[in-house]
């Protein structure tokens, strides 16, 4: 269901991106639209404010999307806590270390018998 609204999220995001890209740079933007009350509130001619409806319905529906997609995570295995808890509360691998109290061998020698205590 996730993948779901991923998907949903980035065609709605790629739709938006192209409704932006169509319109008209020209258009004044904010100032314009409440600087001159001559003009229509939602814009100029029908095209643009179709555009800049579009807009509108999109950026909401990207934003909807987003915020209602966190229900739909997989909350884990039944006791509250998630694989990714499990992993990071787990205890770390033990090796096996060498034990220290011989000294290193080097290469060429042979080794020598420990001297005999009374």
């Amino acid at each position: 269901m996730l993948i779901v609204f991923v998907i949903l999220v980035i065609l709605s995001s790629l739709i938006l991106g192209l409704i932006i890209l169509v319109q008209n740079p020209q258009g004044g933007g904010l100032s314009a639209s409440m600087g001159g009350f001559s003009n229509q509130l939602m814009g100029v001619k029908q095209t643009t404010d179709v555009l800049e409806k579009g807009t509108w319905i999109f950026a909401a529906i990207v934003g909807i999307i987003c915020l209602v997609s966190p229900a739909f995570i997989p909350k884990g295995n039944g006791n509250g806590a998630s694989k990714t808890d499990n992993l990071l509360n787990s205890a770390p691998a033990t090796v096996p270390m060498p034990k220290q109290n011989s000294a290193p061998i080097q290469q060429g020698t042979t080794p020598q018998p420990a001297p005999a205590t009374k």
